[in-house]
């Protein structure tokens, strides 16, 4: 009856709370039909495009930024002398999604149109905390080995009609059955690094009825126990465990099980994520290198140009005073060309001036800079001029261990290989060793201070009473087997990542090979723009002489306007050249870096974890300090499982020249001395005079 009462009013609770629940604010209802025959609703309001009902903060930079720089709005803006440290700096500061140079004014722009894409500092920590199939990090790995509690408790009650024409057992013919019921379970469970499986479970089942014939109308039955499982064959072991998790929790549709869910593979699948955002930065900083030399030569060439417009406008100021005053070098023809020659480079002024506000432009874009804020970028840093001297073996070798892209190939080579190990070991039976032992409780009260319920010696009035007594046990051992005949699927599995595996290999030797040829191309391209620059260098000094010669000529009355105004015109050409060529070895010495990998130790970049939380930080004291206690055991000297991470680089067995007699235990400087040297002045070709170091 007290059970009855109590379910009674629970029942009244819960409606009461679900009548609440659904209980909404009564809008007004217009029918559109009644209220506006026209039907303008659907005619402006339900064909318009929604808008998302969000309340966001637009950055700063974009709300206060002045307009841009324009070559018909000039004015006079601060200075802003960056050097090239400061430029990558600001890059990397102002970078939270990392930005491409190539993606700019782009009709597939990947930052506008798929930006969940778009690299950012973000990226690591939302594969750390991946939960999904596929994409899981370490914590979501390392929670199949918590522990699971579950409980739950249910009651219910039964009303039946005895169909029994005669009274029986004291209950009148026709009369109504009656049987409540609870039900309470509650199980404890802990998966193992072994696959094993390790669990704790209590159970009460009450029944109360009319029923005749029984020792007690009310009863509690129950059972405290613990169950062992442990995987023998299929799915066994640690090495198994921690490459595909917990194949009882990783098993699909009959029996097929991932062997790509476990901690190592999700710790491989978080290192192949850092490979990418090490990518990402490391393309970022090319980028915003290029640009600041691109600036730097936008400059140049505009001082350049400038000083053409007014060689032209000197010259023709010279020349139309000649032809006012009749004088000899002043004809008609003579003060058109110089006209013209001085709107020409003033066209060409102008256009340099507009692709200075271009490269400053998206230099800023690249900085995460607004597009206006009254101060105009200019690069101070001076372009290197001396030799740049990198030796090809060693660069090779740089190259082939440095390269994030190899990196994260071999992360993807060593899981397909775990992956494939782990697979293998599918292709056996399931044989499970599994064993219970548990202690059987009964009772007329769940809890009660006297075992006398007056019926029985024993005494059943208390069920936790019988249960502690633990008169009533039960007990189980044995073994399951269980396999499919032809392991079709187990074997297609493996096969799988076999090719899999197979490919990634061909892909990363395709990848050195592709790296060879690339910085061989930088290589040549170093050279290339080193002796361009030197020639150049010359041109330009024979320019300006030429244009000395001729003006002198020109004064002398020996010589026309026109190859005055041909002389100008190349040495404003040859000054171009020179900054070009001066500006594009600089950016190949950074594409070499870039090739060889080398790029973010050059410009002193190095990527770190953020802090961990102290518990870390105490667990991995308190580690250090039982290893440092520890005795040698030389004939035992091996790792249990294998690792599969080292801090040790290699080429994969490719011997280099130069590097078969380098003991092991010296140290190696990632550049070598010829490499980091520079020669202040380059030296000059046999039959060319030296250039200057200017």
């Amino acid at each position: 009856m007290r059970l009855r009462h109590l379910t009674r009013r629970l029942a009244v609770v819960v409606l009461a709370c679900a009548l609440w629940g659904c209980h909404r604010e009564r809008h007004e209802v217009h029918y559109i039909g009644r209220d506006n025959p026209d039907l303008e609703y659907y005619k402006h309001v339900a064909t318009q495009i929604d808008q998302p009902c969000l309340c966001t903060d637009t950055p700063e930079e974009v709300q206060f930024t002045e307009p841009p720089r324009r070559i018909r709005d000039r004015r006079k803006d601060e200075i802003w002398d960056m050097p090239l440290v400061e430029a990558l700096h600001t890059a990397m500061a102002n970078s939270q999604i990392i930005r491409e140079r190539g993606q700019f004014l782009s009709p597939t722009n990947r930052l506008l149109t798929s930006p969940n894409g778009n690299p950012s500092i973000y990226d690591p920590a939302i594969q750390e905390s991946g939960v999904l199939f596929g994409v899981r990090g370490v914590e979501a790995a390392l929670a199949d080995f918590d522990t699971l509690f579950t409980t739950s408790t249910i009651w219910g009650r039964d009303e039946q009609v005895s169909n029994n024409p005669a009274a029986f057992g004291g209950i009148a013919a026709g009369a109504t059955r009656v049987a409540e019921t609870a039900a309470f379970n509650a199980r404890l469970e802990k998966v193992f690094a072994t696959g094993a499986l390790l669990a704790v479970n209590h159970n009460w089942d009450y029944q109360l009825s009319n029923n005749p014939g029984q020792l007690f109308p009310s009863s509690y039955t129950g059972s405290l126990g613990v169950e062992y499982r442990h995987p023998l064959w299929s799915g066994a072991g640690v090495d198994y465990t921690r490459i595909a998790g917990p194949a009882r929790l990783n098993q699909n549709l009959r029996g097929v099980t991932g062997v790509s869910q476990g901690v190592v593979i999700a710790r491989i699948n978080n290192d192949i994520t850092l490979a990418d955002f090490e990518a990402a930065v490391r393309n970022l900083l090319k980028d915003a290198e290029d640009l600041y030399w691109e600036l730097a030569l936008a400059y140049r060439v505009y001082d350049s140009e400038i000083v053409a417009r007014n060689s032209a406008l000197r010259t023709w100021r010279e020349v139309k005073a000649r032809a006012d005053a009749g004088a000899e070098g002043g004809s008609g023809a003579e003060e058109a060309q110089a006209r013209d020659n001085y709107y020409e480079t003033r066209a060409r002024a102008e256009n340099a001036l507009t692709d200075l506000f271009t490269r400053e432009g998206e230099l800023r874009r690249l900085l995460g800079l607004p597009v206006n804020d009254g101060r105009v970028i200019r690069p101070i840093d001076e372009p290197m001029q001396g030799e740049f001297l990198p030796d090809w073996h060693m660069s090779l070798v740089e190259a082939l261990t440095q390269r994030v892209e190899l990196r994260r190939q071999k992360w993807n080579i060593k899981s397909f290989e775990l992956q494939v190990l782990a697979a293998r070991n599918l292709t056996n039976p399931r044989l499970d060793f599994v064993s219970s032992y548990n202690v059987n409780g009964f009772g007329d009260d769940l809890i009660h201070y006297n075992d006398n319920d007056g019926s029985t010696l024993q005494g059943f009035r208390s069920a936790y009473g019988t249960l502690t007594q633990g008169d009533q046990t039960g007990w189980s051992l044995g073994f399951e087997f269980s396999m499919p005949i032809g392991f079709r699927a187990a074997n297609t599995q493996v096969r799988n990542l076999e090719l899999q595996l197979a490919k990634a290999r061909a892909i990363l030797a395709a990848q050195e090979l592709e790296v060879s040829h690339e910085l061989a191309h930088a290589f040549r391209e170093l050279d290339r723009f080193y002796q361009t620059a030197i020639t150049n260098f010359n041109r330009r000094r024979a320019a300006v002489r030429r244009v000395e010669a001729y003006e002198a000529e020109f004064e002398a009355g020996r010589t026309n306007i026109d190859l005055v105004l041909r002389s100008q015109i190349s040495l404003a050409q040859a000054e171009v050249a020179y900054f070009q060529s001066l500006m594009e070895y600089n950016k190949a010495i950074a594409a070499l870096h870039y090739r060889k990998g080398t790029l973010l130790e050059h410009n002193q970049v190095y990527l770190a974890e953020g802090e961990w939380t102290p518990d870390a930080y105490n667990d991995a004291m308190q580690r250090a300090r039982a290893r440092a206690y520890a005795l040698p055991a030389d004939y035992c000297l091996h790792t249990e499982p294998p690792e599969f991470a080292t801090q040790h680089i290699g080429v994969g067995g490719m011997a280099m020249p130069g590097l078969e007699e380098v003991p092991v235990d010296s140290e190696l400087s990632p550049v070598p001395d010829a490499e980091r040297s520079y020669s202040p002045v380059p030296p000059a070709p046999a039959d060319t005079p030296a250039m200057d170091a200017q």
